[in-house]
């Protein structure tokens, strides 16, 4: 994912094409002859004059470094004021921007393109965050699963390798297990994924483990274990064991 604020979740993840789409097949945009290129930011005649699509400006400050504030012609919308009159279900595109996914999900509900993009970001625990947040804004992890959303929304043609590093980190468990599901998925299509992880509850629903150590650092780099989950829950030298070992014993526990 491109690391600039004008790369965003919208525009990673192609859904803001649609968007753009449905703004500018509104009547009076269509009146005033808007295409969806006015409804983007990078685009100079639909974004602010002032600031060029950023949303804020540089304000240099004596002998202090410089540092940014809202842009005082558009107040950090990134459009000028013509763009923004055009409305889709009483909004503008600004409004929708500033929307998180889960808000998104409502308010796009019946749109089939918009929603195919949305329910993925959904799906992967990303519901939290807004349309427009930019990606200088975003977690590595965050990062890392708005480019698995992405790749979820393709055909799968299979024979494909995913290496993610901790794509669970920060998640509530819930959203940790909805996100495996989905990895779940890329491999019942023929792919094989690869990922570094530290949560037990994740490790749990791999197909096979490599346990590297003994320690972290230094100490690492020895493996230690290989297997099924299961399996590795059994191992005497693993430090990952006992806790793989406690969580299956609390699942059969709970049966």
């Amino acid at each position: 994912m491109d690391c600039t604020p004008r790369s965003n979740l919208a525009t990673y993840s192609g859904l803001f094409d649609h968007v753009r789409r449905l703004f500018a097949a509104t009547p009076v945009a269509r009146r005033r002859r808007y295409g969806p290129g006015r409804f983007s930011f990078n685009v100079a005649e639909g974004r602010c004059p002032t600031c060029e699509g950023e949303g804020f400006v540089m304000v240099e400050l004596l002998f202090l470094p410089s540092v940014y504030a809202p842009c005082s012609s558009c107040q950090g919308s990134r459009y000028n004021a013509q763009t923004l009159e055009i409305e889709w279900r009483g909004k503008n595109v600004a409004q929708v921007l500033a929307m998180t996914v889960e808000e998104a999900c409502e308010f796009f509900a019946g749109e089939e393109n918009v929603m195919r993009s949305l329910s993925v970001l959904r799906e992967i625990g990303v519901g939290y965050l807004r349309l427009g947040q930019p990606a200088t804004e975003l977690s590595g992890g965050e990062a890392q699963r708005i480019k698995l959303a992405t790749e979820l929304q393709r055909a799968q043609r299979g024979n494909t390798l995913y290496i993610l590093d901790e794509p669970t980190s920060g998640l509530h468990p819930a959203d940790a297990d909805r996100l495996m599901r989905q990895l779940q998925g890329l491999v019942d299509a023929g792919n094989t994924v690869l990922v570094v992880e530290h949560d037990i509850r994740s490790i749990a629903q791999t197909d096979w483990v490599i346990d590297l150590g003994p320690g972290a650092g230094e100490n690492g780099g020895r493996i230690i274990a290989t297997g099924t989950p299961v399996e590795v829950s059994k191992a005497k030298s693993s430090r990952t064991a006992p806790y793989l070992g406690a969580l299956f014993n609390k699942v059969v526990a709970a049966k």
